[in-house]
């Protein structure tokens, strides 16, 4: 069982590894975050955490980066938090589901910085926005990323019709492999189901690097549906 200063520390590294997308050092969290134990202790505890398969370490010197494993530990902590109440301000209401999800689609890109997917299932309508926003992220530099990246989404609509949440929850999280519509493991998807203006139903998606802000992009995700069951 994880201890509560093991969740801590994985918990910094995966978030600076998203804001900094290096590996992320014992003697950086001591320095820069200021944990009240020692850099050996932090190294010892991150060590235990790449040995249970949270991290892993690129190479010898290196610092650590987050596993699968370890990005799902801090997603799934992520909900057993108290999610903050985000105001979403539009200043006029749109007449139709099609106008308002092609708007709330550009909402999504612009507060995420990654690329949104807006989609009425009965139009069989998909907007994409964002392209300029994801394709400045250091993932991208590789060559192949790019198209990686729009294999995964063409793989993801295909199926996005097969798509089904559970009771009770509107958001799903696929991280690297776990994504069932493709193999690719470099990339993260946040996917909400929504109710659209008429009571129209579909789905809003975030998507990005495998090292995205989950906590920001779920935050967002889940205030953007809690808008839309309130209108």
């Amino acid at each position: 069982m994880m201890t509560e200063r093991q969740s801590e520390i994985l918990n910094r590294v995966v978030r600076e590894y998203v804001r900094m997308a290096q590996p992320v050092s014992s003697q950086f969290l001591r320095e820069k975050k200021g944990l009240a134990v020692s850099s050996a202790t932090i190294r010892n505890e991150m060590q235990r955490l790449t040995d249970e398969g949270y991290l892993f370490q690129p190479h010898t010197s290196a610092g650590r980066v987050p596993t699968d494993k370890g990005y799902r530990f801090f997603v799934d902590s992520l909900f057993e938090r108290e999610i903050r109440e985000m105001k979403v301000e539009m200043e006029e209401r749109f007449e139709n589901a099609i106008r308002f999800t092609h708007e709330l689609t550009r909402f999504l890109a612009e507060h995420s910085s990654s690329l949104a997917l807006g989609y009425l299932p009965e139009e069989k309508i998909l907007w994409r926005e964002g392209w300029g926003e994801i394709f400045r992220e250091p993932e991208f530099r590789e060559k192949d990323a790019a198209v990686r990246f729009a294999r995964m989404l063409e793989d993801f609509e295909r199926g996005i019709d097969e798509m089904l949440f559970e009771e009770g929850s509107a958001i799903k999280v696929y991280i690297g492999r776990e994504n069932p519509f493709s193999k690719t493991r470099d990339f993260g998807l946040v996917i909400g189901q929504c109710c659209f203006p008429k009571k129209e139903k579909g789905f809003l998606v975030i998507a990005g690097p495998k090292r995205m802000a989950y906590d920001k992009n779920i935050t967002l995700m889940d205030s953007v549906i809690k808008f839309l069951n309130n209108c």
